[in-house]
């Protein structure tokens, strides 16, 4: 018999706000979290803006883990120990085979790796250091917040691309609706912010050459040149309802379906067609047992590139049909950019919040899209409306296409 998946814990560090609750006010406010990168000298670079992690506090880790750690495990780490204690679950009293962990990363630890490059080239071969692999492996993520828990069950980190953190959550959904286990803890990170991801994703022609925050960021909006890199972290706590129910947990909300599929298409760009995304859609709608008309709000992939938006207009427009002019579409994007493998892990948690709170917030800084992109993309304002079902779209490079529906909690 399958088995109902709860969210019963959240934790999230993001460009606005270092925990969930400041994550979600900054949502409610409208907050930018785009600004001039800090991490490097951008004199020499044609883009200056990024999304960053400020007032970073990595205390709650101890003195040894962050000299042991890369910042994508940290950032991983802290959400972790947000979303563990706001579950309740008490560890001392689960079969720790019970527990997986499943997460999505796209690039690993890039600082460690080129700080080790650094003195290598710098210093020589005995300046390395020994724990440099398992610093920048992206499974060690994963690795590390099952070593942190002490959970034994399945750790599976997830790689593929934009859509890592999507189907990371997907697979630990699957894991406990199947039986396998009973509690996930899903999700994804990303911190790659630094001169070769700004370079390289520049000459792509993926990133917006602007310098205002406020319109660096605006997907579906007619002038888009591109998106805002960006990094963070968002876990959730994925638990059986039997489970959640025995422990009296609070539950945030329930995930119903998941699909995933490839286009085959291009290295880098969307198929233009929609396909495999739509038939992404079709597989977690059939997998939620719900009809497309159940769905009133989409967190939209909108990256504010070109081809990602008119793309996923096209599907958005084409699947829903007629129904597509009553949704109630948004990026989330157009505050913290793109944080790449964390951003389908962060989108999940807006989907849930805006379920739980009964708000759909606003796609900031876009104003006015072309006029054959004619749906609700919450341009002017937030929505306090109570809706039953969300659905969130990931589409990475490689083509790989992933959705999640979610359904508010009733018993």
């Amino acid at each position: 018999m399958e088995r109902r998946v709860v969210v019963t814990g959240m934790g999230c560090v993001t460009p606005v706000g270092n925990n969930l609750n400041d994550f979600w006010e900054s949502i409610l406010n409208g907050k930018i979290g785009i600004d001039k990168i800090k991490n490097f000298d951008t004199s020499n670079h044609k883009v200056s803006l990024g999304a960053e992690i400020k007032d970073l506090d990595l205390s709650p880790l101890g003195r040894k883990l962050p000299k042991r750690t890369d910042k994508v495990s940290q950032l991983a780490l802290l959400s972790a120990i947000e979303a563990m204690e706001d579950s309740n679950i008490n560890l001392e009293e689960v079969d720790p085979y019970s527990i997986g962990v499943s997460i999505g990363n796209a690039v690993g630890g890039m600082e460690s790796l080129f700080k080790e490059y650094d003195n290598l080239n710098n210093s020589g071969e005995n300046y390395v250091s020994p724990i440099t692999i398992p610093k920048f492996l992206s499974n060690i993520i994963s690795g590390n917040i099952s070593m942190y828990f002490k959970t034994k069950g399945p750790s599976h980190t997830f790689n593929t691309a934009c859509s890592s953190s999507t189907d990371a959550i997907g697979h630990g959904y699957r894991l406990i609706k199947d039986g396998y286990v009973d509690t996930v803890i899903a999700g994804g990170s990303e911190s790659c912010i630094n001169p070769l991801m700004i370079s390289a994703f520049n000459n792509l022609g993926a990133l917006s050459n602007t310098e205002d925050p406020s319109r660096a960021s605006i997907p579906f909006d007619k002038k888009r040149n591109g998106f805002v890199l960006g990094e963070g972290a968002g876990i959730l706590i994925l638990e059986s309802l039997e489970s959640a129910l025995e422990r009296d947990a609070k539950i945030y909300g329930e995930i119903i379906g998941y699909g995933s599929t490839c286009d085959a298409y291009h290295l880098t760009s969307p198929d233009p067609s929609g396909q495999g995304m739509k038939k992404a859609i079709e597989m977690a709608l059939k997998d939620s047992n719900v009809s497309k008309d159940s769905i009133k709000y989409i967190n939209a992939h909108g990256t504010s590139t070109q081809y990602n938006d008119i793309t996923e207009h096209n599907i958005i427009s084409s699947y829903f049909e007629d129904q597509s002019k009553d949704l109630y579409i948004n990026s989330t994007k157009s505050m913290i950019g793109h944080t790449q493998g964390a951003a389908g892990a962060i989108e999940a948690i807006t989907c849930l919040k805006s379920l739980k709170e009964s708000y759909i917030h606003q796609t900031i800084g876009s104003k006015e899209t072309e006029e054959d992109m004619n749906l609700n993309y919450c341009f002017d304002r937030g929505y306090n409306i109570d809706i039953d079902y969300a659905m969130s779209l990931s589409l990475g490079f490689g083509g790989h296409n992933g959705c999640l529906v979610f359904r508010k909690y009733r018993l």
